[in-house]
């Protein structure tokens, strides 16, 4: 997708804050964090949405999850506690048409929120 923000990011045209990358799954900080820690993961590979993923992208899914779990470590929440989320289209609130997941930690993660 040429105008997709989240490909450009994992193309290398856009360079965000990495912290952390694979073959298949880049990490960065959000650009408007909602707490201490805020990180988006996401495929390199395109996916629309959560909604998009098949029974042969499991695989995929499976590495956004690992690839979360290794940020929280390298970030220091691991231990303390962190809450991923994937919101899925527009009433979800998916706000970019790229699968991302974030992972929130840092304080205390109440829910509900607010």
């Amino acid at each position: 997708m040429t105008d997709c923000i989240f490909c450009k990011m994992a193309s290398g045209e856009i360079t965000p804050d990495t912290i952390y990358e694979d073959d298949d799954v880049l990490a960065f900080r959000d650009l408007h964090p909602q707490a201490p820690t805020h990180v988006l993961v996401i495929p390199k590979r395109h996916v629309s949405t959560l909604n998009d993923l098949d029974a042969d992208s499991a695989g995929l899914a499976g590495k956004l999850l690992l690839a979360a779990a290794k940020v929280a470590d390298r970030e220091g929440i691991a231990e303390q506690g962190y809450r991923t989320v994937i919101n899925c289209n527009t009433a979800g609130g998916q706000t970019v048409f790229h699968l991302h997941l974030h992972l929130l930690g840092g304080r205390p993660m109440h829910w509900p929120p607010g």
